[in-house]
């Protein structure tokens, strides 16, 4: 697929009635005779239950909502597959979105388990013990996978601006995009949330069982520890951020085998994960 043609194989559903949407007025400050008006990003709270039971609730852009819950459940381990998901029902509250979601009884069942046990510390100085174990979890270690070509990485800023059509007419948004084997952006996820940008993309390459250790994800904002937790709980193989990891971010990569890019703006791609040949020493 040529650059130029390069449009999303997976549809990016848009915001409800985004066609017709009114921009809000607003006066420049210092000069009131000076307006206009401007399109402002959507935000929607979201509320799931999984079997008729609440888990949580957030705020998202109500765009791609099914794919947002199939990514979220699974990068934050309340389903070990997307098999595990049977249902997605979704009820529009005005400003708001209730998602019933059914799932496995083996995936509710040990969702039961870790709120009990969550319940269960409270107030007894071991809760900071347990959101430790939320924030360093265990992961599976990927298999090794092999990095992307450089010349997939080329102008990829400016690809990824082309295709970010909510951010394009309303800024404030995140994105998380797949380029596929071929260097072609097959996908684009955008939110006002940068993890939900990621579990947006994560759910719409599973449901359309695309092979997700075949070439990269991107994620426009900052690569934190989370971002890694999702990316290797989904089994992707390479993420490229467009900005610097932390240095914890880089050793939970190499740790799970997870290839690391960072894209600076005006320098060649970084390679952090896997770590470089050690350097021979000189005579």
């Amino acid at each position: 697929m040529p650059r130029s043609a390069e449009i999303s194989a997976i549809a990016s559903p848009t915001e409800p009635a985004a066609g017709q949407a009114e921009g809000y007025a607003y006066a420049e400050l210092g000069n009131a005779v000076a307006e206009g008006s401007a399109v402002l990003a959507q935000e929607s709270a979201l509320a799931i239950a999984y079997n008729g039971i609440s888990h949580a609730v957030m705020m998202v852009s109500p765009t791609a909502v099914e794919d947002f819950i199939t990514g979220f459940s699974l990068s934050s381990a309340v389903v070990d597959s997307i098999d595990d998901i049977y249902d997605i029902r979704l009820h529009h509250l005005g400003p708001a979105i209730s998602a019933e979601v059914e799932i496995s009884s083996r995936a509710f069942w040990a969702m039961k388990q870790q709120r009990r046990q969550l319940a269960g510390t409270s107030g007894c100085g071991l809760c900071g013990v347990e959101a430790l174990d939320q924030a360093l979890p265990q992961l599976t270690t990927l298999v090794p996978t092999q990095l992307p070509q450089a010349a997939h990485l080329v102008d990829l800023r400016e690809r990824i601006a082309a295709v970010q059509d909510l951010a394009r007419r309303s800024g404030a948004l995140h994105a998380a995009l797949y380029v596929d084997a071929c260097g072609a952006i097959r996908a684009c996820r955008e939110d006002i949330g940068r993890h939900n940008a990621l579990d947006k993309l994560i759910g719409a390459l599973l449901r359309e069982k695309y092979d997700v250790r075949q070439g990269f994800a991107v994620v426009t904002s900052r690569c934190s520890l989370e971002l890694i937790h999702k990316a290797v709980r989904a089994g992707i193989g390479n993420l490229v951020s467009l900005s610097a990891p932390t240095a914890l971010t880089v050793q939970w990569a190499r740790r799970h085998n997870l290839n690391l890019i960072h894209l600076p703006h005006h320098s060649a791609p970084r390679v952090y994960s896997p770590a470089p040949p050690a350097r021979e020493e000189q005579p």
